[in-house]
């Protein structure tokens, strides 16, 4: 049995000092990842702070902005009227994340820092660079239905497992962290590494720092936007592919502006920068969907159990914003 403290700080000050006192010390929030990585002894943390307490709130500012709390519980948020309003795509992504039970505890902060589900890392028997650095990749010649198409590695072919992250990520969030150097934001979508050759180095966190809050900036379309998540069976499985997008279409039919951004195919959610770059100022056609789609995927690389992915996602995407320009409509 694996013994370790359990500590409930009432600041983040608090939270910070006992963690850069302990030499294994983890953050905990709804612990629906966390726990799991310690029975499977993958993670072994010797402490264990309880941080869902220190910032569970949402603020709904008067620019059309959220701070949202790390601790604030995945339904809470999903179920906000102001997130439902006007930022659809957030409270789907969260909804087709898992099942009511796991949305009641698992946190904000938690769910943007939590691991890969890949079946090598939980596999203590299998080689894998990011559990064990330099031990080998057995992922890649393995079962790799669910891996990276993009931004993958010899090192590391897992992807991340989030989909509000997705969705996060495509409407342009911002996190806030505290550590022992004081408060910092950092974007979201820079938050998260691809793997090259250090795969078990996953974020840009400097040591002991602890996310407070997600800050979404205001968008005067978010309320045109979606999540869409394609995965083997209905019911609470991780993504194959998934596509959080907005997109505003003005009266000429053309793309005045698009945030676009993809799941189960990196290390990191995708945001779709060059596909952004090639739909704004073009007609709002499905030619010109899946010219960006193209551009998007034009450096995918498929695995043997995976180069599916590739087209599906060119796809999904083009659905994804026939979809959203219908509505636009």
């Amino acid at each position: 049995m694996n013994i370790f403290s359990y500590h409930q700080p009432t600041d983040g000050a608090s939270a910070i000092a006992i963690k850069a006192a302990g030499p294994n010390a983890k953050y905990l929030g709804g612990g629906t990842n966390l726990v799991d990585l310690m029975r499977e002894t993958v993670e072994r943390p010797e402490a264990l702070i309880d941080v869902t307490q220190l910032s569970n709130t949402i603020e709904v500012r008067a620019d059309g902005s959220l701070l949202v709390g790390a601790g604030v519980k995945n339904t809470a948020l999903a179920t906000h009227a102001a997130v439902r309003s006007q930022f659809p795509a957030l409270s789907r992504a969260i909804l087709a994340g898992a099942s009511a039970q796991i949305r009641n505890v698992a946190t904000v902060g938690g769910n943007i820092l939590q691991r890969t589900r890949c079946r090598y890392f939980y596999d203590n028997a299998a080689r894998c660079n990011k559990r064990q650095p330099n031990s080998g990749c057995d992922a890649l010649e393995g079962f790799n239905r669910y891996h990276a198409i993009l931004g993958a590695s010899k090192s590391c072919v897992a992807t991340h497992p989030s989909d509000m992250c997705v969705a996060l990520v495509a409407l342009d969030a911002v996190v806030h962290l505290q550590g022992p150097a004081g408060t910092r934001k950092l974007r979201l979508q820079d938050l998260h590494r691809l793997p090259g050759e250090t795969p078990e180095i996953e974020t840009e966190l400097h040591p002991d720092e602890l996310i407070t809050a997600v800050e979404i900036p205001p968008l005067s379309f978010g309320y045109r936007s979606t999540y869409r998540k394609v995965r083997d069976r209905a019911s609470y499985a991780f993504a194959l592919v998934s596509v959080a997008a907005a997109l505003d279409v003005n009266g000429a039919g053309e793309v005045q502006d698009v945030r676009l951004a993809l799941g189960g195919v990196a290390h990191k959610p995708w945001r779709a920068l060059k596909a952004e770059a090639i739909l704004k100022g073009q007609r709002a056609t499905a030619d010109t969907f899946r010219a960006a789609a193209e551009a998007e995927l034009a450096d995918a690389v498929g695995l043997r159990d995976n180069a599916f992915k590739i087209e599906l996602a060119k796809r999904t995407i083009v659905a994804v914003l026939e979809e959203l320009k219908g509505e636009n409509a």
